[in-house]
């Protein structure tokens, strides 16, 4: 329940969900449920140096093993959950992220939890901010267009699973206030 995939993510699959990104805009990126990284490797491989990515997952054998295996000072591994994540930007001293991208399985979570993750993760993009999410079922698209103002539907046959890419923008520009600590 806790993985999205016992496989990790094909290649085709990781170079459509990054295709959502605008480069040159994208300073803030949250990942949620890196894993083993594959996703956020390729992530740090396209990222401006000034930019910085911040990876939230539960698994502590996944964030030892990110914290081990990559060495880059732009990523900033968070042990924690996705729907703290307007808590972890303002921690950080983030207003909002520029790009939110996720593989967690939303159709097995909670529907409370569910629904709260959605929410936040509405309120922690800045604005103009997208959120690119990858699942193996549609059963999150009703919560993701009740919470966002424009979702795009893409699909990618080449994965195992193929895999269902979702494409949000923020329903409202919210902003995240900074931590004043």
């Amino acid at each position: 329940r806790m993985l999205g995939s016992i496989v990790p993510s094909s290649r085709f699959l990781v170079r459509r969900l990054l295709a959502q990104i605008d480069w040159s805009r994208a300073r803030v990126i949250v990942e949620y449920g890196p894993g083993v990284g594959v996703v956020t490797g390729q992530i740090l491989r396209n990222m401006r140096p000034d930019a910085v990515l911040i990876v939230i997952e539960t698994n502590p054998e996944f964030v030892a093993f990110l914290r081990s295996a990559i060495v880059d000072e732009r990523l900033k591994v968070v042990e924690g959950s996705a729907d703290n994540v307007v808590e972890i930007l303002r921690d950080f001293g983030y207003t909002g992220a520029d790009y939110i991208v996720s593989g967690i399985p939303f159709s097995t979570m909670a529907p409370d939890v569910r629904e709260r993750t959605l929410r936040d993760t509405n309120i922690a993009l800045a604005p103009g901010g997208v959120f690119v999410v990858f699942q193996f079922s549609t059963r999150v698209l009703r919560d993701l267009r009740r919470t966002f103002r424009d979702v795009r539907r893409r699909f990618e046959f080449l994965n195992v699973l193929p895999a269902h890419l979702f494409i949000c923008r923020a329903a409202q520009p919210y902003r995240v206030e900074p931590h004043r600590g």
